[in-house]
């Protein structure tokens, strides 16, 4: 009975690895790009099934790229310090201290222990923020009768570090800082950041890993849809909080060359393997027309 049961459990290990083999060999030497955030950042056992899997994604010939928010541990550094969050639209109101507590979180705690989870699973990540090398250059976000202090967005993004990098085999580990044309840190948005980044690198895929299962419209999930599909969501009640944003820059993303945008949730364990590998993926898939 022992003989049986390992012959099914080889049998069904051998059908799973014959079912990723297309696909790995459709993503070899392809950029995908991982935003990281949510759960996965604060909660050990996901961060290490995250880093075993974007281990796999680059020994199979695989180029990821991931970057990563931090909006939880930056909160939490703020009232340890006595500062309470304030949030306009969605954007984290930022002065000169705030500034300065979320390079040292973002950029120092969270990406080090991205960093190090990969390295830890036989991957060779390297940490990285938009003021190394200029990977990307950014102005402060201006809006009418708001000063959001020091939040800005994407000028402009210069990939040619992360291809180099990703060409060695490393996995480049990004935080959402960059710099002014002064020299100044700004505060970007992880999710408009790996939009970029994404597009610079003509990325097959983008993957924003999340805290929810995917798009909901109705209490139903919207498993695949395309980009004329994806816009009219945009005005959609159900297309709410963090998945406005979410949404907007997917359908950028694909308007600016990259061939699909999934939204996981990162709570399942091995949610980015599930998506790339399997026949039917999880989460939300929107691609061009």
């Amino acid at each position: 009975m022992s003989i049986n049961k390992n012959h099914a459990k080889a049998k069904e290990t051998a059908k799973t690895l014959l079912e990723a083999l297309p696909y790995i060999q459709q993503f070899s030497n392809e950029y995908i790009v991982i935003k990281l955030g949510g759960s996965v950042l604060v909660e050990e056992q996901l961060k290490a099934s995250f880093a075993v899997g974007i281990t796999l994604c680059r020994y199979v010939g695989m180029k990821p790229i991931v970057v990563h928010g931090g909006g939880k541990e930056i909160s939490k550094w703020m009232e340890k310090v006595g500062k309470k969050a304030t949030f306009l639209d969605g954007l984290r109101v930022t002065d000169d201290e705030t500034m300065e507590l979320t390079e040292m979180v973002v950029s120092g705690k969270v990406n080090s222990d991205v960093v190090s989870a990969i390295n830890q699973s036989g991957g060779r990540a390297i940490g990285l923020s938009g003021r190394s090398a200029n990977i990307f250059s950014a102005v402060k976000l201006e809006k009418e009768d708001v000063d959001l202090g020091r939040v800005g967005k994407i000028k402009e993004v210069n990939p040619l570090l992360l291809m180099s990098l990703a060409d060695q085999g490393y996995i480049p580990v990004i935080s959402p800082v960059s710099s002014d044309t002064l020299g100044e840190s700004l505060n970007l948005n992880a999710d408009n950041v790996a939009s970029h980044i994404a597009q610079a690198l003509n990325a097959k895929k983008l993957i924003y890993l999340t805290d929810v299962d995917g798009l909901k419209i109705e209490n139903t999930l919207v498993k695949r849809i395309n980009i004329e599909e994806a816009k009219s969501f945009l005005g959609h009640p159900d297309v709410a909080g963090g998945m406005l944003p979410k949404l907007k820059y997917a359908i950028k993303a694909i308007e600016g060359s990259v061939s699909q945008v999934h939204m996981i949730n990162g709570n399942t364990q091995h949610a980015v393997l599930l998506e790339l590998l399997t026949v039917g993926g999880v989460g939300t898939l929107i691609e061009g027309s």
